[in-house]
């Protein structure tokens, strides 16, 4: 703080680790302010055998600075290390690439400035790191290994297989644990011991030293870990072909996506091989998934999940939760692994861990939804990409909710539109930022390990990057060259659609709309930029917003509709539900009614299928095949789908 005497002397002290004696007699070695009426002198402090240097700016003056006047707040170095690799010219070679210059006569003082933060880097840089410890004891780690041919499932759904018992003598199920599950952790998720791939071979697997907050979590409630399964590449797309690793085939049909970029887990979870699937999401990359592959998959409100150990995208966008196989596993889920864990900031909203109760909460509801307000979004479903039969059917799944006494009506948020653009820009620079190893500004724990793994870029290495990657790099630092200022009205914008949805939620308490525009396309081509990008464009519409706002949104699945190039071949459609921030019991409430009163497996449209169709995997039969038929489905058994007509 500053402190003014009699003569109005402002003092300012600017220290570090200072734990010598200081020098009780101390003497102008530079005049920092310069020797001028309107500033005075400036003393600097300091012992003789000291490590840093203590500036005091002080002494008598008839101007009082403000913050940011002051010509330093910095730590140096007494001494320059004389092996300091900063040389003359540095400095300028540095400002170069900005445009920008410094006078003549001031080089050789910033190259000293320079080499004071090089040697106090240096220090830093030897010092032992500081991760959580994981309890390898208690949890130990069992046959570590990529996965052979043989057991690799759905082509490359799998990153490395291993077992993590979980603590045996966690409560039963029915209390809110996990004992007996299954879980798998998307490629992004630190598990000590196990290295990762992130989707990439631009650089070598990482092996991170510590556990992610939500895998000691799972442990502790009963659960085994079974593996990590593929992510997308740098998990930066929705489609699931990105991967170095391979691609990842939807469990409904070979040849068609499984969104991403939690693709792995989704196939695993919606084939039935897995219970729950740990992702994450900063675009719809679990909802995406789950729609494809007729999971729930859950978003939840930015913090209730700590994204320690989780590489992240952006603060703003990071988000993490569970796919499962229904809406109780996912609130089960949910309870084991919110709250704040002490070290992620974006979580410090969040209640403290063990505070929630989601799954007793759906126990103990009635299964009506009597007083329930459910909103339509007309944005959500009039946008041209989005598939008729798509909006028909997620229509006709959200209107059978009035049969539990729900109200249903429509509600209009014009800034839904805007969503997608503020996304794509926020995505774009922050995300080209974290790439390139310059994001900053977040409390939480750090992957040194994956930092130095991965940087500094090489030419190589940038050519070995997916074109989704490459196309965030590029993108985003032309954004920052030509629109400065762009990213900071993203934020401002971003606030103003989540404080619509707010004022929407104090009328409704969810609003629902489609996951996806449409139901899983074939993958995209590999050896083609623009053709890389074909199978997802668009596909984000109804998701990303949330990212960008923040609130809870759920995907589930309400039935099939054919594939869009093959009438024989049914896929999933996914429902979204979106709730007010801090409100899953909402959306979980309203999911859980509907799939506890529907079968959406039975909910298909054929009016352009033929009879012979593809049924869901979970009646029982292998997963290693994804073609077989399945009996005939009777259009004079299924239910008819209703057009319902919203308003222009």
């Amino acid at each position: 703080m500053w402190s003014w005497g009699k003569k109005t002397s402002p003092t300012r002290a600017v220290h570090y680790q200072l734990n010598y004696p200081i020098d009780p007699s101390p003497t102008p070695r530079r005049d920092l302010w310069g020797r001028t009426a309107r500033r005075g002198h400036s003393p600097v402090i300091a012992s003789t055998n000291a490590d840093f240097i203590l500036f005091v700016i002080g002494g008598p003056s008839r101007h009082k600075p403000k913050l940011g006047q002051l010509p330093t707040m910095s730590v140096f170095f007494k001494d320059i290390s004389s092996d300091n690799p900063v040389q003359k010219g540095d400095v300028e070679k540095l400002l170069e690439p900005l445009g920008l210059t410094i006078k003549p006569e001031e080089s050789a003082d910033y190259q000293r400035l320079l080499a004071a933060v090089h040697d106090c880097a240096t220090r830093i840089d030897r010092l032992p790191d500081y991760q959580p410890v994981p309890d390898t004891k208690k949890y130990p780690r069992e046959n570590i290994h990529i996965p052979t041919a043989e057991e690799q499932e759905f082509g490359h759904a799998w990153a490395h297989r291993f077992l993590i018992r979980g603590d045996q003598s966690a409560k039963d199920p029915s209390s809110g644990s996990l004992k007996g599950r299954s879980v798998c952790l998307k490629d992004c998720i630190a598990v000590a011991g196990v290295p990762q791939f992130f989707g990439s071979d631009a650089f070598p697997p990482w092996t991170p030293s510590t556990d992610a907050t939500v895998v000691t979590r799972v442990l502790d409630a009963g659960a085994d870990i079974l593996g990590t399964a593929t992510c997308e590449h740098f998990c930066n797309s929705t489609a699931s072909f990105t991967s170095a690793q391979g691609t990842i085939e939807n469990p409904y049909r070979e040849g068609y996506s499984t969104g991403g970029s939690t693709s792995g887990g989704a196939a695993l979870v919606g084939s039935g091989k897995i219970d729950i699937a740990l992702g994450t999401d900063q675009g719809g990359s679990i909802r995406v998934p789950s729609s494809f592959c007729g999971c729930v998959g859950v978003k939840p409100t930015h913090g209730l999940i700590p994204f320690t150990g989780f590489t992240s995208g952006d603060a703003i966008d990071d988000h993490a939760g569970p796919i499962c196989r229904s809406v109780m596993e996912a609130a089960q889920c949910l309870d084991v692994i919110s709250g704040y864990d002490g070290i992620d900031d974006k979580s410090l909203g969040a209640e403290a861990h063990g505070s929630y109760n989601f799954a007793n909460f759906l126990r103990s509801s009635s299964g009506r939804l009597d007083g329930i307000k459910i909103g339509i979004l007309k944005e959500g479903f009039h946008q041209e990409i989005v598939d008729p039969r798509v909006r028909d059917h997620v229509l006709m799944a959200a209107q059978k909710l009035e049969s539990l006494g729900a109200a249903v009506e429509e509600v209009s948020v014009p800034l839904h539109l805007e969503g997608p653009s503020i996304w794509t820009l926020q995505q774009r620079i922050s995300g080209s930022s974290g790439i390139l190893g310059r994001a900053t500004g977040h409390r939480g724990l750090g992957l040194t390990e994956f930092e130095k793994a991965r940087l500094p870029f090489t030419d190589p290495s940038f050519h070995k990057l997916f074109p989704s990657t490459k196309n965030t790099v590029i993108n985003g630092l032309y954004l920052q060259d030509k629109f400065p200022g762009l990213y900071s009205k993203t934020v401002n914008i971003g606030r103003q659609i989540s404080d619509a949805y707010q004022r929407a939620f104090q009328t409704y308490d969810v609003i629902i709309m489609p996951t996806t525009p449409f139901v899983a396309p074939r993958h995209g081509a590999r050896d083609s930029v623009l053709g890389s990008f074909e199978p997802t464009i668009g596909l984000t519409t109804n998701t990303a917003v949330f990212n960008v706002t923040g609130h809870p949104a759920m995907s589930m699945p309400v039935g099939f509709i054919p594939a869009k190039d093959d009438a024989q071949v049914m896929l999933p459609v996914g429902m979204q539900i979106v709730g007010g921030l801090w409100q899953e019991k909402s959306i979980l409430r309203v999911g859980h009614a509907w799939e506890n009163n529907f079968d959406w497996r039975a909910l298909k449209n054929i009016e352009e299928s033929t009879n012979q169709v593809h049924d869901s995997p979970f009646n029982g039969a292998s997963m290693k095949s994804n073609s077989r038929p399945v009996p005939e489905v009777n259009s004079t058994t299924s239910p008819t789908l209703k057009r319902v007509k919203l308003s222009a």
